[in-house]
């Protein structure tokens, strides 16, 4: 339960703000179809994260303990400084055209490659490599997608003004950090 709630609260806090928040609110300008946008980012996310909870429960199997807790440890705190750099939104997303692969298909397509190599794809191969818990992570990770994307898909730009993203990066800096200071020091 430990890994379904740390992941749950990691990835919701680091998407604040995040490029597929901005894309999420992109495609609800673009399309005005919600249930299509956030069936399509619910897809992405599931396949997204469920590869990088492999990738993380496998590295559990190849690397020592010790070295993994420092490469851990070293991760979340690095994790932590690039939770302090905002992204910006490509504009490739919104160039105008008409979905090829209609509002789903074209949601969950873009948000799968925005989420390639992105900070929450990253923490979920971190948090599925410390906690022996691929499914928890997985599902924590997807339902922190949905907590922060959703919302803005139904809501738009009003969520986004009136939350104080600076504070929710410094936020989950922090969480970051205290997790890599945690592997570190082998707390917990």
């Amino acid at each position: 339960m430990e890994a379904f709630l740390i992941s749950t609260g990691i990835v919701a806090l680091a998407e604040m703000g995040d490029k597929t928040q901005l894309l999420a609110l992109v495609l609800a300008a673009r399309f005005r179809k919600p249930w299509p946008i956030v069936a399509g980012i619910f897809v992405a996310t599931i396949a997204n994260h469920a590869m990088a909870g492999a990738l993380g429960a496998w590295l559990t199997t190849v690397i020592s303990p010790q070295t993994l807790r420092w490469i851990l440890g070293v991760s979340f705190i690095a994790m932590a400084g690039w939770m302090l750099i905002p992204d910006k939104l490509d504009d490739d997303a919104a160039d105008g055209r008409l979905p090829r692969f209609g509002v789903f298909g074209t949601t969950a397509m873009l948000f799968f490659l925005a989420e390639m190599g992105d900070k929450t794809q990253i923490a979920t191969v971190m948090l599925a490599a410390r906690y022996d818990a691929w499914f928890g992570v997985v599902a924590g990770t997807t339902l922190g997608m949905m907590l922060a994307n959703a919302p803005v898909v139904w809501l738009g730009a009003k969520v986004t003004k009136k939350v104080p993203l600076r504070v929710v990066h410094l936020v989950s800096a922090l969480i970051f950090a205290l997790l890599g200071a945690a592997a570190l020091f082998g707390w917990g």
